[in-house]
């Protein structure tokens, strides 16, 4: 018997042995692996007495590398996407009810304010800068522009009740 049919042999072998162990496409590509290696490796292993040993070792050297990657890579336990729920990207109807509320309260607020905060504030939301606002109000400091924010944040503050929340 000649080394490619002693090959041919243990192939069948090889892959009914892997089969046992992993699926049948992974066997499959162990024992294509095995048979590279003794191909490229091994050429002078003709003996089916060192040949059959010698792949069967390096089977197992190759399913438990197969094993490794796949805990490594996170494959080994996974779960079906099909079993979990599909969170929901809603807000809870508290928190909806508390950031309407909170809303109501700000624009009541707003509504007490003077006319240079609504300015100020409508400005900044617009994302204008300090030195734009400046400009806008006409003031040639604009330290009076940082000294009127901060008094309508505190004065906006007060009258939502002294907290954000």
């Amino acid at each position: 018997m000649d080394r490619d049919q002693i090959l041919a042999a243990l192939r069948e072998r090889i892959l009914a042995f892997a089969t046992l162990r992993v699926s049948r496409a992974q066997a499959e590509d162990l024992t294509q692996e095995v048979l590279v290696l003794l191909h490229e490796k091994y050429p002078k292993v003709a003996a089916l007495t060192e040949l059959v040993p010698l792949a069967f070792q390096i089977l197992r050297f190759k399913m438990l590398d197969a094993h490794r990657k796949s805990l490594r890579r996170g494959e080994y336990n996974l779960e079906s996407i099909d079993d979990f729920p599909i969170a929901d990207s809603r807000d809870s109807p508290e928190t909806e009810l508390q950031r309407k509320q909170t809303v109501e309260r700000l624009v009541q607020a707003m509504s007490q304010l003077g006319e240079r905060c609504r300015e100020l504030f409508k400005w900044k939301l617009e994302g204008k800068s300090f030195p734009e606002i400046q400009k806008r109000m006409g003031q040639t400091s604009i330290n009076t522009i940082y000294t009127w924010d901060l008094r309508c944040r505190k004065q906006l503050l007060s009258l939502m009740g002294g907290s954000w929340e």
